[in-house]
């Protein structure tokens, strides 16, 4: 019975982790170190935003991802951190495979948001504020903003600001 219990609680570990994660990589490794040029985050910095910036949130590096190599960092950034975590696998498989599933949908999610930047700006509009607000140093959350706002890093834009 623990045993079932144990591993039905590793999913909304997981998730929460995940999250989590995906806040303090986009703040402080694609942003902080990314904005150096010769750094190998430099990618998100300055070809993402860039992209973004110069197209009203769409990125076109995602419409043939296949074709361009920001968007393989993004893909072997994401692997890299699934085999950091597969040691998981033999205890808590569950947490694991919830692990593999996010990373999916996120990859999903994001490359989704700046091919369709409508639907972007309805279903993660704290990341289309991320990219179209006054300062791109907020909204750290891609896939969720719970973490912004639990941090305080929410910060809400209209386009008449």
């Amino acid at each position: 019975m623990l045993d079932v219990l144990f591993h039905a609680l590793t999913i909304p570990l997981a998730i929460m982790y995940a999250q989590l994660m995906e806040w303090i990589i986009h703040k402080y490794v694609l942003h902080n170190m990314g904005k150096n040029k010769k750094n190998w985050f430099a990618f998100h910095w300055h070809h993402h935003h860039k992209n973004c910036k110069k197209n009203n949130g769409a990125d076109p590096h995602y419409e043939q991802w296949y074709a361009h190599s920001s968007v393989w960092k993004e893909i072997i950034g994401l692997t890299f951190l699934l085999f950091m975590h597969i040691f998981l696998a033999s205890f808590a498989p569950f947490f694991f495979i919830t692990l593999v599933c996010l990373s999916i949908r996120y990859f999903y999610l994001h490359r989704k948001s700046h091919i369709d930047v409508e639907w972007g700006k309805k279903n993660l509009p704290w990341h289309h504020d991320h990219h179209m607000g006054k300062t791109q140093d907020a909204n750290w959350g891609v896939t969720t903003d719970w973490v912004d706002r639990v941090a305080k890093t929410r910060i809400k834009y209209t386009k008449e600001e």
